[in-house]
């Protein structure tokens, strides 16, 4: 058993790029998108919280195919006793548990969760502590520089999770008050490597095969992870996996390649979710798929309002009309 977990993560390492967890956005579909185009990345899901899992069963944050391997499946919550029933509930389903310490969302650090814990190092370690006795899987953490610029512990926070059984860490740089706003200091990954004896991934901005290479430059982390990055292009985690695995760049998809992707996870979504309800869940990656196009704004207004497939079709067909007619 012991042997298979060190496979998992040596996988992982080997690959260097990971779909990084977001929450209301990495799930079932766009897991599957990703995998189509990244065979061997890791791929992580939407962030599932420890009390409603063990309240409901949801089957749709749950479900997977035999092609995620390897996946993550990521959960949150500060209850030792909690998250340890949760990580059985989900370990037929995972390669690896990894714990949210890094979401900055208000209502989630206000429970005590996400980057709450790194005000509370000891609580943190329990947790770990109480998964890695409950399940036979590798467990990974996922946390930020730190609560504020005057209280960047991530380096001890690391060492600590580290001691307490962490296999992995995923590192946001940026601290929690910095939500998502001004720009990611990879630099300051490189102290936390030095001080670490597991896989670290660097996490923020990754948005290019460019800015991967030179996050691992200026981090000297193992991977990157690539969150927001990666929406409206289901190609990228591939093509930055693809680069360092053979030197070679592959070309970002053209628009006709970004419309059949995005009809793909509409449609997907409709299969998963229902006509209606897919539609709707599908309208927050739609300034994604299209932005820098011509009359983008337009367009957009009414993706995200209607609740009509064939105008929606018209919608993307015109959009294609309008760009191609550029070229």
């Amino acid at each position: 058993m012991l042997q298979q977990k060190n496979n998992i993560i040596k996988k992982v390492v080997e690959t260097k790029v990971s779909l990084a967890p977001l929450a209301g956005i990495t799930d079932f579909v766009l897991r599957e998108l990703i995998r189509e185009n990244a065979p061997n990345a890791l791929i992580t899901t939407e962030m599932i919280s420890s009390e409603a899992l063990n309240q409901v069963n949801d089957p749709v944050i749950i479900k997977r195919n035999p092609s995620h391997s390897p996946i993550a499946y990521q959960l949150s919550g500060h209850k030792p006793e909690l998250m340890a029933r949760a990580a059985k509930i989900l370990e037929p389903y995972a390669d690896i548990i990894d714990i949210n310490m890094g979401c900055p969302v208000n209502k989630v650090v206000k429970g005590n969760d996400g980057s709450a814990l790194m005000k509370t190092p000891e609580l943190a370690a329990e947790l770990v502590k109480a998964i890695k006795s409950a399940v036979n899987k590798p467990v990974s953490v996922k946390f930020r520089l730190g609560y504020t610029a005057d209280s960047m512990n991530y380096v001890e926070f690391g060492q600590r999770m580290q001691t307490a059984g962490a296999d992995f860490i995923t590192i946001h740089a940026r601290t929690r008050a910095q939500m998502y706003g001004g720009s990611a200091d990879w630099t300051k990954i490189k102290a936390l490597v030095k001080n670490v004896d597991i896989p670290v991934f660097a996490n923020g901005d990754v948005i290019s095969i460019d800015s991967a290479v030179k996050c691992l430059e200026e981090s000297s982390a193992n991977g990157v992870a690539i969150g927001r990055g990666a929406l409206g292009d289901i190609t990228l985690i591939g093509r930055i996996e693809h680069y360092f695995k053979t030197g070679v760049k592959l070309p970002p998809p053209s628009i006709e390649e970004k419309i059949s992707a995005l009809r793909k996870h509409l449609y997907s979504e409709i299969e998963l979710r229902g006509e209606l309800v897919g539609m709707k869940f599908v309208r927050k990656f739609y300034p994604y798929y299209i932005s820098g196009i011509k009359n983008a704004a337009k367009y957009r207004s009414v993706l995200v309002t209607t609740e009509n497939i064939n105008e929606i079709e018209l919608v993307l067909n015109q959009i294609l009309k309008d760009e191609l007619s550029m070229v």
